[in-house]
């Protein structure tokens, strides 16, 4: 009984205690602030650089005279995102360089148009940029209902540069702010829901490991008697330095030599349609080649099952090849000639 009593006092002792103390709490509470700052953290998703990939800015392919003459006065080629290279006529080569969201000041010089060029420019709904054109290139041009700006009719699109000694055909220059501003006057859309046809991966992509690796240190790949291009692997910068008749392929405006992560090799038939020796090629169809980046090649297989569908590039193993985020060289090459890979003649 006695203890119980003990135990009642020292409860009423402590609630009597809790109660006188509640104002003291009270006032407490509002003259002092407890807070605790959590360092907002940002995780930064990584994203392809060579392409705004969630850009909606339409591409812009523009014909790029290859001839000797022209050659030394190449500019803009490095800011294009994707390169093609194709035989049109007396052992020559054409390329065509496709940008997409840029502001290349010069581009050229510019040439006309050959029609196998539509096959792929249409993979990207491209505007598609060049000065003259081929009957056969006119008219897929107009069946195709391809957005065009020539030369010949669209001349506020171009320049011609009379300091350059060499013949007026190689003159012809143009600028993509240019090309937008001719582009908005034909009620050409610049922009599209087209996704791009080659696909990136984030993180470097090596093959070295693979089974079917083979080192890639130089590439040599044979157009005719008249075109040779070839490319020498940088193993410090980890590009290609790209060479046109074993002389350095440069930009004329910054001096520097043109350089690639990725080339794909694609091997095509061709064959002669006309006296003055152009050319059609087998765009269509299933045919052989190689990927080639960091230092290592892969055979690949294209397929294209029309002339306005996409390119797909797959792997022997039937995977589909992923590129490493960079500029890319598609070298559209006779399927008769030489292909080397560190002087190692292919078996294609």
């Amino acid at each position: 009984m006695k203890t119980k009593r003990i135990l009642f006092f020292y409860l009423f002792i402590v609630f009597i205690a809790f109660f006188i103390s509640i104002p003291i709490w009270y006032q407490l509470a509002k003259t002092t602030s407890v807070s605790f700052s959590l360092k907002k953290r940002t995780v930064k998703i990584p994203t392809i650089k060579i392409i705004d990939e969630k850009s909606e800015g339409r591409p812009i392919a523009v014909m790029i005279n290859n001839h000797n003459y022209a050659r030394k006065n190449h500019a803009g080629l490095q800011d294009a995102f994707v390169v093609y290279e194709l035989i049109v006529e007396g052992g020559i080569t054409r390329l065509m360089a496709i940008y997409k969201d840029q502001q290349t000041e010069r581009i050229g010089s510019v040439r006309s148009s050959r029609h196998n060029f539509l096959d792929y420019a249409s993979e990207y709904d491209a505007i598609y940029v060049h000065y003259g054109w081929s009957n056969l290139a006119k008219n897929d041009i107009d069946s195709f209902a391809i957005n065009n700006i020539n030369g010949l009719y669209d001349s506020k699109a171009f320049w011609r540069d009379k300091s350059l000694k060499v013949p007026t055909e190689h003159t012809a220059f143009t600028s993509l702010e240019r090309i937008q501003e001719v582009a908005k006057t034909k009620s050409y859309s610049l922009t599209t829901e087209k996704k791009i046809p080659l696909h990136y991966q984030v993180f470097p992509l090596s093959l070295e490991k693979k089974e079917d690796a083979i080192k890639a240190d130089k590439i040599v790949l044979r157009y005719s008697n008249y075109m040779t291009t070839s490319y020498t692997y940088d193993a410090e910068k980890q590009v290609y330095k790209r060479y046109a008749n074993d002389v350095e392929h440069v930009d004329a405006v910054t001096k520097e030599q043109y350089h690639f992560k990725n080339i794909i090799v694609m091997k095509v038939k061709n064959s002669t349609i006309d006296s003055y020796g152009r050319q059609n090629l087998d765009t269509t169809g299933t045919g052989e080649g190689y990927y080639i980046t960091n230092g290592y090649a892969r055979k690949i297989k294209w397929t294209k099952e029309t002339r306005t569908s996409n390119t797909v590039y797959t792997y022997e193993t039937g995977e589909e090849v992923v590129l490493n985020d960079g500029n890319t060289f598609i070298q559209v090459q006779p399927l008769t000639e030489e292909t080397l890979i560190e002087g190692i003649s292919s078996d294609l």
